[in-house]
């Protein structure tokens, strides 16, 4: 069992930076592939970006490609959703989730999920 606890969600201006953080418990990140998705108001839940257990290998959506980087701590316990030159169409709840199988851009190949961190973008 593993539970994700996201959090450094806001309201930032566009053009602004936020940080967002998943901590573990249970388990660490160590040997697990972790991503994180989005859902706005009225829209199926989105790929945003993911990274590899060992973080040699990392994935992200093409609307945040340039712009957000994702990244692990060096206790491989915290995974990192840098967020740069956000844009009102960000705005949405970001998840994390730890992957269990399948494609890593898929939802539905994560088998645990947080409970979600708003992020809102807006002047």
């Amino acid at each position: 069992q593993v539970q994700l606890v996201e959090s450094g969600g806001g309201l930032v201006q566009p053009e602004g930076s936020l940080r967002l953080s998943c901590a573990a418990s249970g388990r660490t990140f160590g040997t697990v592939t972790v991503g994180w998705f989005r859902q706005a108001p009225g829209k199926d839940r989105e790929f945003v970006a993911a990274i590899s257990w060992n973080a040699d290998n990392t994935y992200y959506a093409d609307s945040v490609k340039g712009r957000f980087t994702i990244s692990k701590t060096n206790a491989k316990n915290t995974v990192l959703l840098q967020m740069n030159s956000l844009k009102a169409d960000d705005t949405a709840v970001y998840y994390c989730a730890a992957w269990s199988r399948g494609s890593v851009y898929i939802a539905d190949s994560y088998a645990y999920w947080g409970q979600g961190t708003q992020v809102t973008v807006s002047s």
